[in-house]
This record gives C-alpha cells, structure tokens and sequence, in this order.
C-alpha cells in the first residue's frame, strides 16, 4: 500500500506542477506594489491572489533589489538587433579607413625614403 500511495502522491504533485498559475512580469509587479500600497495586509493580498507570503516576499525583494541596480546605474541595456548590425557595420567601415590610411602611410614613408636615396 506504501508504493500506491507514493504513486499516487508524486500524481498529485505532477497534476499540481502542471497546472500552477504562471504570473507574468506585469502581473508580479502588479502585486507587488499592492503590497507596498499597504492597503490590505501581505496576508490579506496573498489570500486575494492565491499566492504564498513567501512567494510574494520573494517578487518584492527581486523587484526592490532590480529598482535598485537600474538606480544605481549597474543594468545594462540589451542592443537590440538592427543596433548590433549598425555598429559592427560602422566597425568594418572604420577598419577600412584604418587600413587605407596605413597604407596611405606606408607609401608616403616609401617614397620619402625613395626621395633621401635618390638625393644622395
């Protein structure tokens, strides 16, 4: 009988895993600063919600921590696909300029070269 009701409560916890609510960014946001409205009390709103206190401490203290670095500056902005294309587009038009100018220089200091050989 052990085993059937092993079977039976890894079942459970399947079915439950399965049909768990997912909650979206807006959604976690959302509940979160209804809590910090202080309105109705974190229980109150968990209640409300269908959510555990711990999980709603858990959103609060990612959102404040998130807050925090965005204030603090240390975020950094994702590019955006057609910015990367700009920018390595930009990087192999100034390569090119690099390497005419080199050789641009190199002939210059070739034919100074050449010059100082020839007036000697």
């Amino acid at each position: 009988m052990g085993r059937r009701t092993e079977a039976a409560d890894r079942t459970v916890k399947d079915i439950r895993r399965q049909t768990r609510k997912r909650y979206s960014s807006e959604e976690k946001i959302r509940i979160v600063l209804a809590g910090l409205r202080g309105e109705d009390s974190i229980a109150e709103l968990c209640r409300q919600e269908g959510i555990a206190q711990g999980m709603y401490y858990s959103w609060s203290k990612e959102f404040l921590e998130a807050g925090k670095k965005r204030l603090a500056g240390d975020t950094a902005r994702a590019a955006t696909t057609d910015e990367v294309k700009n920018l390595r587009q930009e990087a192999l038009d100034l390569k090119e300029v690099v390497a005419e100018q080199a050789l641009e220089l190199r002939l210059l200091k070739k034919s100074m070269i050449g010059d100082g050989v020839d007036d000697t």
